[in-house]
């Protein structure tokens, strides 16, 4: 006999394990996962911070909405803080002053805290800047590093105790609309279910042309960091996150290290995506250019996958050509941020087919529909 949910979710990353949480409250959810470790291809390879000066409305409108529950999760979710300081620093040469401005003009109506810095004010932030290389800066000081693996861990943890089901290595090979649902198949496992949700991450589209649902125009794209070693005489704890105004490199310090990224976003399939060589080049020779400090070692390189439909934003909620089968991806490099209010969001339109009160969204402006008519 088939297993039996009322929902069944696949992918089990921070999109998927976050919603089969909110979900298991009131219902039966089985979230499986083709990997043996959940988060192995995006959620485990992410710099996540949270910040409200970043990505398009719909990011900043879901980053603010997940704010309290980063800071208060619910009791026993975590034994430990899944926030820690780490202010945010967007940096501008001379000739991106412009960009910086509107940068500014757009996250001051969001986040009044944000300060446009000068010269000298963006180097006593971060001192491991080549004083001569920014010009200015926007400094986000209320933004916060995330712990990842406390939050994605807190929602495993939590589905099961709300007596959710959690499968790896569990590959999908089939799935079948049936008259009051979905049945999916494995090479060892049968699984039926009410509502089917895709949260399948840089394979969503793939599922979804196994349901015989159209695709959304899912884009993955590689994205490289590498870890550096600071200079010696100087302690990056302090340091806020920093980030070219239009997004060319960025430097996390990352336990006592340097988190450095070329900010790539190369297209490719589907697949465990490795670094490349000319990408760790190309950020070895950013943080040398921004820094003008001289790389000897690099401690450790990877990559990860971030995808992407056209207007860059979440797709989120029922397909029209089958109510029960529910978007959740295209999420980008913002999904742990956005991961608590954005599965608030698709449970309540598993549940009530509305996006719930309290977070200002329109589901059409999240709804898979709206990648088809673009």
């Amino acid at each position: 006999m088939p297993d039996r949910a009322d929902v069944l979710i696949i992918g089990a990353g921070i999109a998927g394990s976050s919603l089969a949480y909110e979900l298991a409250a009131d219902a039966s959810v089985l979230l499986l996962e083709r990997e043996s470790q959940p988060g192995y291809h995006s959620t485990g390879r992410s710099a996540a911070m949270l910040t409200e000066t970043y990505g398009t409305a719909t990011v900043r409108t879901l980053a603010g909405a997940s704010r309290a529950f980063f800071a208060n999760p619910p009791p026993g979710f975590s034994t430990t803080p899944l926030l820690s300081p780490r202010s945010m620093l967007h940096i501008a040469r001379t000739d991106q002053r412009a960009a910086l401005e509107d940068a500014y003009r757009s996250a001051a109506a969001l986040v009044p805290s944000v300060r446009l810095l000068d010269r000298a004010s963006v180097g006593a932030a971060a001192p491991l800047l080549d004083p001569d290389y920014a010009a200015g800066g926007l400094h986000e000081p209320e933004a916060m590093a995330i712990d990842v693996a406390a939050l994605h861990q807190g929602y495993l943890r939590g589905l099961r105790q709300r007596g959710g089901e959690l499968r790896t290595g569990t590959e999908i090979t089939a799935i079948t609309r049936q008259p009051a649902g979905w049945q999916v198949d494995a090479p060892e496992a049968c699984f039926t279910a009410d509502v089917l949700v895709d949260a399948a991450g840089a394979w969503a589209d793939e599922v979804a042309a196994l349901a015989g649902i159209a695709p959304i125009g899912l884009v993955p794209k590689r994205r490289t960091a590498v870890l550096l070693d600071p200079p010696t005489d100087l302690d990056p704890a302090a340091w806020p996150m920093v980030i070219d105004v239009d997004e060319h490199f960025y430097v996390k310090p990352e336990g006592g290290q340097l988190l450095v990224s070329p900010a790539d976003e190369t297209p490719v399939v589907p697949s465990d995506v490795q670094p490349e060589e000319i990408d760790v080049a190309h950020a070895v020779d950013r943080y040398q250019r921004v820094t003008g400090q001289s790389v000897r070692r690099i401690a450790h390189r990877w990559a990860g996958l971030r995808s992407f439909v056209a207007d860059h934003g979440p797709v989120v909620g029922p397909d029209h050509t089958a109510a029960n089968f529910v978007w959740l991806a295209g999420q980008g490099g913002f999904g742990i941020m956005t991961a608590p209010a954005l599965a608030q969001v698709a449970s309540s339109l598993v549940r009530t087919g509305a996006t719930p009160a309290e977070i200002d969204l329109d589901p059409a402006a999240i709804g898979p529909g709206r990648c088809r008519s673009a």
